[in-house]
């Protein structure tokens, strides 16, 4: 048989290109559509810069023999790998194809992630998974549970080292789920985005509830109530927005500073506005976010967890160009109490902060830990010791901000100076002190109370006593627990020169192993 030409060499090539591209076929690719999905190509054109993607492992297919899967195989094996640029940037990722054996993993269907993930982290760039994946391929038994782990390894070992995105676009059930609840964050896209460990019919079986997929692993479920989840996307093209803003807070690595963005937003501006914004009585409620946006970069706030454990609130946003990580009690929900579920998500915030070099900025008003049963009964002082280690843990530069109350414990949980702060700046209102001026006043003075013939007067006066010599900020800045009492519209200028003021800051602490994070 002759040699094939150099043209014919070349068009067999660009005809299994075609092939590679075309996944599951025109019918699978219709029916995908049909369900309000994009295909895995068109998902990676979606969230990268245009015509950046290089394909890697476009050829490989599975070597399975079991079951009549030796007659059934497609070129990239269900999941399209490779590289491109996010704002100019370099990062990896890997999407699903679900029109391939329904995106089924199998062995070299693992390899293909695996490979990306080892890329990532030899490299030093962020790493992005996009899942819609029936699971394991079962015909490929022990190797597919093999793949899975070996995802999961390479998962936590590049775990703080590089940015780990994992957007659910589809099925993501049983081992799967695990490798996206070890990255970084998790997104997830309504109505097609499921993630559960076990499915309704299983949990009908096992148990005997009705639920549907919907409810134990829809977007709404894990961003409301399990938590499992950071953002929630009404689509597929918004989910691809919110990633890509994500990354832009995020250094590509552990060894590099955030990205530094030009603002036109003069860092010495004063808001006046900020002074009505909190009010002055500790029981009146306001939304911490408005204070939030009043201080960043043009009002850009990147709120992350939005929908779960609402009494508190964590984020990303820019003081004259720089990134920060955010974290702030929301007086607006539970009067911005700690729980078990806000120190969770507060503690995993500061240590994702810490991990990228990005400084921590605290917006305090807690007026403690949210008392109960079920509240104790569910390992408050666990949760709740999980906030003291993150901050405590974290070297990063801490600044924060006491707005108004900081009663006790809480009061040290939300980074108080013997919790690292580099920096407290407080307001004229802030109240720092064990407890509230009315709880205070009725231990301290409870004898005066009882013994006064109008003890509700007298009470009055103790409490308005308590107030004048504790409920303020003073005493605490006689001691040195607040650097600065600034007005409310001083707040950015004065942020934005703590973060000039640690941006060498440079901790070393003993050396371990690791230390031992509450469970």
């Amino acid at each position: 048989m002759a040699d094939k030409t150099i043209g014919e060499l070349c068009a067999s090539l660009l005809e299994k290109r075609e092939k590679a591209a075309q996944g599951g076929g025109e019918k699978a690719i219709a029916k995908q559509h049909g369900k309000g999905k994009m295909t895995a190509r068109e998902r990676v054109d979606a969230i990268l810069d245009p015509g950046s993607f290089v394909e890697l492992d476009e050829f490989v297919e599975h070597r399975c023999v079991n079951f009549g899967l030796e007659d059934t195989a497609f070129l990239g094996d269900g999941v399209v790998t490779g590289y491109g640029t996010i704002d100019g940037r370099i990062v990896y990722l890997f999407s699903q194809d679900f029109t391939v054996m329904g995106g089924s993993l199998g062995e070299m269907h693992a390899k293909k992630i695996c490979k990306v993930l080892d890329l990532a982290l030899t490299n030093g760039a962020p790493c992005i998974g996009i899942n819609d994946s029936g699971g394991a391929r079962i015909q490929e038994a022990v190797d597919a549970l093999s793949g899975y782990g070996n995802i999961f390894f390479r998962n936590v070992k590049a775990s703080g080292v590089i940015p780990q995105f994992s957007i659910i676009a589809g099925p993501c059930a049983g081992g799967a789920v695990y490798s996206p609840a070890l990255t970084d964050f998790v997104f997830m896209v309504d109505k097609i985005g499921i993630m559960h460990i076990t499915g309704p019919a299983v949990i009908k079986a096992v148990t005997g509830e009705d639920v549907t997929s919907e409810q134990i692993g829809g977007a709404t479920a894990h961003n409301t109530t399990s938590g499992c989840a950071h953002f929630f996307a009404r689509d597929e093209k918004e989910c691809y927005t919110q990633a890509r803003k994500v990354l832009s807070y995020l250094p590509s690595n552990n060894m590099e500073e955030p990205p530094f963005v030009e603002t036109d937003d003069d860092p010495g501006r004063m808001d006046p506005a900020l002074r009505e914004m909190v009010p002055t009585n500790a029981n009146k409620a306001y939304d911490v976010r408005d204070v939030i946006k009043k201080i960043v970069d043009d009002g850009d706030f990147c709120e992350v967890q939005e929908m779960y454990a609402r009494n508190i609130v964590t984020g990303f946003a820019r003081v004259g160009g720089r990134s920060i990580g955010i974290i702030a009690n929301q007086a607006k929900f539970m009067a911005g109490c700690l729980d078990i579920n806000a120190s969770d998500k507060a503690s995993r915030h500061i240590r994702i902060c810490d991990a990228y070099n990005i400084p921590i900025v605290t917006f305090e008003d807690v007026p403690g830990y949210l008392p109960g049963l079920n509240q104790e009964m569910g390992g408050i002082i666990r949760h709740g010791a999980k906030l003291l280690y993150a901050y405590s843990e974290a070297t990063t530069p801490k600044i924060t901000i006491v707005l108004r109350k900081a009663y006790g414990g809480s009061y040290l949980g939300m980074c108080s100076k013997d919790m690292g702060a580099d920096v407290v700046l407080a307001w004229p209102q802030a109240e720092i002190a064990v407890m509230g001026a009315e709880g205070a006043a009725n231990i301290i003075f409870r004898k005066d109370i009882e013994a006064a013939e109008d003890q509700e007067a007298m009470r009055a006066e103790k409490i308005a006593e308590y107030k004048e010599a504790f409920a303020n900020p003073y005493r605490a800045a006689e001691r040195g627990f607040v650097d600065r009492i600034i007005l409310p519209e001083e707040t950015r200028p004065a942020l934005y020169q703590s973060l000039v003021m640690t941006e060498t800051k440079c901790e070393l602490r003993p050396k371990r192993k690791h230390a031992i994070m509450p469970h």
